[in-house]
């Protein structure tokens, strides 16, 4: 193996390269530095490089296409710049249906047929005609400095296609990135170690503290090449980001044994997953729970403290509704199907808690069940969906009172006996029912 050779590899193993994407690179920087030194550039250079021996084989490439009458050549050339001038002024791009009357031809990738015969006495219109070149010499300074240029920006190119196909498949998943920056746009850049991605402001929680050096778990939301290269979009607020965190840590759910129904989220704050089974040996809300509320715990910390509900979903709207709706203890539910409305009825102790702090709780329950839900207290307080905020003044206080309570302990109702008993789990601000 030649010290070339070995070079080459290197820079394989070292930016997880293939060996023909880095032998292409330095292809491209010998026709470059070719070009620079001794030809012109009206040439198709194209080089092979034999890594092992050192020599190269350069030859400049071209289509032999049918004459064309200089004249006319000239005329069209001079239309097709008057044509472009007017869709620029039109603040458009011209079409190629708006150029097809128009003489084209690039000298550089084109040859004409009795130019073409110069070369080679059997050359015919389509075929790709081969012109072998010499190098009479060794390359210059300034062509060595064009080749190096060339060799970077392609490995650069090389690379950026790599972690694009590598990071396209992992749309969807979890990524470890570190974070470096705000921008002035509010977004965050966050190091994922071969490229940076971006944390828009639309996607970061809400009170969450992203300091410089701090090493945390995101969403891949996209990753496109744009016209500024690889664009990666990340998140931490998204719902997907959820049932990503809980296809990881519930085993259950990445077998597909218990299913997630729902997700509805108020990202920093709390979020209302509803999962289902048709397995009747496994109890959903247990497994996504843990032993001790171990899952759940390790869910809430990798939120940021975000409280989780654990819903036991249901076909029948009225008994979903009324899991949505928990911790409240709902009374009764009246459906009204054609509108897919519901009035739900709690009792006066009930009413502060169905809602929720700023609506959160009757609000997450609608987005999570789909129905539009109105909450009446018995004896004539009504609050819905649509409210921004509490109706009573003291509404609030009351609220959170209860959730001062409720987020010191973890109420965990077992499918098989709740109308039993409850097992209390340690997670902090996790209910279920």
């Amino acid at each position: 193996m030649s010290e070339v050779t070995k070079a080459i590899q290197f820079i394989c193993d070292e930016k997880g390269l293939q060996f023909e994407e880095v032998l292409d690179a330095i292809q491209s920087a010998l026709a470059a530095a070719y070009r620079k030194d001794f030809g012109n550039r009206q040439q198709n250079i194209q080089v092979i490089f034999d890594p092992e021996t050192g020599s190269m084989k350069v030859w400049d490439e071209k289509e032999v296409v049918e004459d064309i009458d200089e004249e006319k050549l000239e005329a069209d050339q001079e239309e097709l710049v008057r044509r472009r001038e007017l869709a620029m002024k039109e603040e458009r791009d011209l079409t190629d249906e708006e150029t097809e009357d128009l003489a084209k031809f690039n000298p550089k990738t084109q040859i004409m047929l009795t130019e073409a015969k110069e070369h080679n006495k059997k050359a015919k219109v389509g075929e790709i005609l081969k012109i072998d070149l010499e190098v009479s010499g060794e390359f210059g300074r300034m062509a060595a400095q064009t080749a190096k240029q060339v060799v970077i920006q392609r490995l650069r190119e090389a690379e950026r296609n790599t972690v694009y196909d590598e990071l396209k498949e992992q749309v969807g998943q979890l990524i470890h990135g570190v974070i470096q920056r705000r921008d002035r746009s509010g977004a965050i850049i966050i190091d994922l170690g071969k490229v940076t991605a971006l944390l828009p402001a639309n996607e970061q929680i809400r009170g969450e503290q992203y300091r410089p050096g701090s090493r945390m778990r995101f969403y891949i939301e996209a990753v496109e090449m744009g016209n500024r290269g690889l664009e990666i979009v990340l998140s931490r607020s998204s719902k997907k980001m959820v049932e990503a965190i809980f296809n990881e840590e519930i085993p259950e759910i990445n077998a597909e044994s218990v299913e997630i129904k729902g997700i509805a989220r108020d990202s920093g704050f709390r979020s209302k997953v509803s999962v289902y089974t048709s397995d009747d040996t496994i109890d959903p809300i247990g497994s996504c729970i843990g032993q001790r509320g171990s899952r759940i715990t390790t869910i809430i910390d990798e939120l940021g403290g975000e409280k989780i509900d654990i819903i036991q979903y249901s076909d029948k709207a009225e008994d979903y509704i009324k899991n949505a709706l928990s911790p409240a203890k709902i009374s009764k539910v009246e459906l009204n199907e054609d509108e897919k409305e519901a009035v739900v009825k709690v009792v006066e102790d009930q009413f502060s808690l169905a809602i929720g702090r700023g609506g959160q709780n009757v609000r997450l329950a609608s987005d999570l069940t789909g129905w539009k839900i109105s909450v009446v207290q018995e004896g004539g307080v009504e609050t819905n969906t649509e409210d921004t905020e509490v109706g009573e003044e003291d509404t609030e206080e009351k609220v959170e009172e209860v959730e001062e309570e409720k987020e010191e302990k973890v109420v965990v109702e077992n499918k098989e006996a709740s109308e039993a008993k409850s097992t209390k789990a340690k997670s902090e601000g996790v209910e279920e029912k």
